[in-house]
């Protein structure tokens, strides 16, 4: 999916917010794609690092259907790219900016979030054909580092602060000021092996903070 693409199905997403489910296990996948669901998420991410990642994505891509989009994180490599494409995967998310793998997600149609951290490594993501930037960690690009982003960076990229994010609407809403334009959750919002209900919990609890960033804004 090309920028100006994932830029229109984002600007009338309701919950801006992407799902981090790093270790989540494929007996887990049914469950937490429904609840999360339920609780307005449309974009959930299953890092690589997870046990038997693909197959929890093409748990959850049959469970998800056409009501959001299932992916994987911590995509490396060209060929982790091919692997995930083939079981239905439409979101390709990085920690880094390899040009190798965002062209390749650009080249089989996927959506592209590869994670930059300077100004040399958005617009090279940019060149290669990235339908957004994962600014990560958030812990280092703080609201003040994503407002000099904004300033140099097209606005028709969207860009998401991704790691410590809180179900806090202040952070939210420093980082929306600055320019963002939702977020990515990561352990704030699950963590290997934790219960269904808790991740419920912290769901609904980041979406009312979002849903309070959006109304105060």
């Amino acid at each position: 999916m090309n920028r100006q693409q994932f830029l229109t199905g984002w600007q009338d997403e309701p919950l801006p917010l992407v799902a981090i489910l790093r270790g989540l296990a494929p007996e887990q996948a049914v469950e937490a794609a429904e609840l999360l669901l339920e609780c307005g998420f449309h974009y959930l991410e299953v890092p690589l690092n997870s046990p038997s990642p693909l197959k929890s994505i093409c748990i959850m891509r049959e469970v998800v259907g056409e009501r959001g989009y299932v992916g994987a994180g911590t995509v490396l490599e060209p060929e982790q790219v091919d692997a995930v494409a083939e079981v239905g995967g439409q979101l390709i998310i990085a920690p880094n900016c390899n040009p190798a793998v965002i062209r390749r997600a650009s080249q089989l149609g996927l959506i592209s979030m590869p994670g930059v951290m300077t100004p040399t490594e958005a617009f090279s993501a940019i060149s290669a054909g990235a339908s957004a930037l994962k600014l990560f960690p958030a812990e280092h690009v703080t609201p003040a580092i994503t407002k000099a982003f904004r300033a140099v960076v097209p606005p028709d990229v969207i860009c998401l602060p991704v790691g410590g994010i809180q179900p806090d609407a202040g952070q939210m809403r420093s980082y929306i000021r600055a320019g963002a334009n939702g977020f990515g959750l990561g352990g704030g919002l699950y963590q290997a092996g934790m219960s269904m209900s808790v991740l419920r919990e912290r769901a609904r609890a980041y979406q009312q903070a979002w849903h309070e960033c959006a109304e105060s804004r």
